[in-house]
């Protein structure tokens, strides 16, 4: 059996990567309502999160309605 993607479960699609659903989990977030409150360039400062997992993050957020804090 495969190791889990993160130590909780997570809202975030696989799409977005293990390691990013990871290390956002382990950050305390897995939830999408939670990133509302935090910037991309936070977001950004944690090891395995990068541009690619912005954007996919971006666009999960605009398709509930939510964007990320300022």
């Amino acid at each position: 059996m495969p190791p889990e993607d993160s130590p909780v479960p997570t809202e975030y699609p696989q799409r977005l990567g293990r390691t990013a659903r990871r290390e956002l989990a382990l950050n305390g977030y897995t939830r999408y309502d939670q990133l509302t409150s935090v910037t991309p360039k936070e977001l950004l400062a944690i090891h395995g999160v990068g541009p690619k997992a912005i954007r996919i993050l971006t666009e999960e957020l605009e398709a509930r309605g939510l964007s990320f804090g300022s």
